[in-house]
């Protein structure tokens, strides 16, 4: 299984950014998937999840509201738009895929991950 993750950048506060995590080597429509971030010196938390249909979302409290994930299963590719960002999205972005049926937010639901895609938001 291989998931790449590209969008990632600089951008200034209040900016936007759409990141992207193309998967291969697994039926994509079958499994959830999710999106997490660690920033330096943090543990990695849970950005976003969305189920193998798309019908389930989840989010961090602290992005609600400016962040938007959703998946095409016919492109094996999930996103995730970022808008209103803050310095305190600054991270590596990691998108994985989770073999249960809903994303939930721990860590260890998760079994393929990408390699991350930075993004710095300035202040």
């Amino acid at each position: 299984v291989q998931l790449v993750e590209s969008g990632g950048g600089l951008v200034q506060a209040g900016g936007s950014l759409r990141l992207s995590c193309a998967a291969s080597g697994r039926t994509f429509s079958s499994y959830a998937m999710g999106w997490f971030r660690q920033a330096p010196g943090k543990e990695r938390e849970f950005v976003a999840g969305v189920s193998w249909s798309g019908h389930s979302i989840s989010y961090a409290d602290s992005v609600k509201g400016r962040f938007t994930i959703s998946r095409t299963n016919a492109k094996n590719t999930m996103y995730l738009q970022m808008r209103s960002l803050k310095p305190e999205d600054t991270a590596v972005y990691y998108c994985a895929t989770s073999p249960g049926v809903l994303a939930g937010p721990k860590v260890y639901e998760y079994d393929y991950w990408g390699q991350g895609t930075q993004v710095t938001v300035s202040s």
